[in-house]
């Protein structure tokens, strides 16, 4: 449940004195990471990948980050979980501030994992024992990935039933939303076209929220306004240009969780399946990276837009114990699996603040010429 602090109507939460690898930290970075009442408020905004289950790491994140007064969040783009997330935060803290926000990401999850309870893709009794999170050794998960590969959600779920269509419309306000401070910017792929459509706060629905998490192999597509739409992450894991030319913010914290470098190569036929989707759904994120890269050489700062691109700064809250887990996870809603993953992006986060809080503001803590090397 929700670490109730002093309610803050601008943003987040004071430090517990952890580090990222749950070891004490020292004197001073505890106290850099504890609120400072005098600290002037910070605009920032929120780039969420999307990833299933793993969104749980990301709302641990969001409930550090939402303890911090002196943060102020401006706006916030995410794709499947991520835009959930983004979604569940905006309408809590349009309607009750950050203490609002972190209690509705928290009444989210739960109702996630309570959903899960009666879901047939379970761990077998040996990964209980063993401690290990994977789906790839429950017969039920096997069967359908096989079947998936067959038959298509047109053949297998005829109705288009997606247990979290009532999950959202019971915990998103979305007339609330739509009238909030903070912004909003949800991404979903469109079928036709394979273009990226990016929906706003006045236009996000719940079926907008659930086409930007609609795996083709899993669910069909989810039509809106007539147009048929797929996961958002095919076109952008998140889009972050909305945040560079609509938000006043010049600092974007980007919440990755999935993993961009993997040791090894694949060799069984699962993990290869899981590495291209991996690669595929960082590939948009890493190529606008990319392209930030250079329009931050290149812009022409004396001019409106220039200055937008090249005064951005980038930042990156991630943790390397998300490459420990599969693909066959991001299905895994149990709940201690989701607050186990909630506690490690509280940790990140804590980490983050410890490490590069004093940055915000200032200057980049993730080096995006690094990626122009890559290239």
């Amino acid at each position: 449940m929700v670490q109730h602090g002093e309610e803050q109507e601008t943003a987040v939460m004071t430090g517990d004195g952890v580090s990222a690898s749950g070891a004490p930290e020292s004197d001073a970075a505890a106290r850099a990471s504890r609120s400072d009442p005098a600290r002037a408020t910070l605009a920032v905004d929120l780039a969420l990948q999307g990833g299933g289950a793993h969104g749980a790491f990301t709302w641990g994140v969001l409930d550090r980050l939402l303890e911090e007064p002196w943060l102020r969040i401006d706006g916030i783009s995410g794709t499947s979980a991520g835009a959930m997330n983004a979604a569940v935060l905006v309408h809590g803290h349009a309607r009750g501030g950050a203490e609002a926000a972190r209690q509705a990401l928290d009444d989210f999850w739960h109702r996630v994992a309570d959903a899960a309870r009666f879901s047939p893709f379970r761990r077998s009794p040996l990964d209980v024992i063993l401690g290990r999170w994977t789906l790839d050794n429950s017969p039920l998960f096997v069967a359908a990935d096989l079947a998936a590969r067959i038959w298509s959600p047109y053949d297998l779920n005829k109705a288009g039933s997606n247990p979290l269509a009532e999950i959202l419309r019971d915990t998103v306000d979305f007339d609330a939303l739509a009238q909030a401070p903070i912004r909003l910017f949800v991404t979903a792929t469109n079928v036709e076209t394979g273009r990226g459509r990016v929906f706003r706060n006045a236009e996000i629905t719940a079926s907008v929220l659930l086409a930007s998490a609609c795996l083709p192999t899993v669910f069909q597509a989810v039509e809106i306004d007539g147009v048929p739409y797929w996961d958002g992450g095919y076109a952008g894991n998140p889009t972050i240009t909305p945040l560079v030319r609509e938000c006043k913010s010049r600092d974007t914290i980007l919440v990755q969780i999935n993993p961009v470098a993997r040791p090894g190569v694949p060799r069984s036929a699962r993990d290869i399946l899981s590495r291209v989707n991996e690669i595929s759904f960082n590939a948009t994120l890493l190529k606008e990276l990319r392209m930030i890269a250079v329009l931050r050489r290149v812009a022409n700062a004396g001019d409106c837009e220039g200055a937008q691109w090249a005064g951005m700064r980038i930042h990156r809250i991630t943790s390397d114990r998300m490459a420990e887990f599969g693909s066959s996870s991001k299905l895994n809603a149990e709940w201690s699996f989701l607050c186990m993953l909630r506690d490690e992006g509280r940790q990140a986060a804590e980490a983050f603040l410890a490490d590069h809080g004093d940055a915000l503001g200032q200057r980049s803590t993730f080096d995006l010429d690094e990626l122009l090397e890559e290239v």
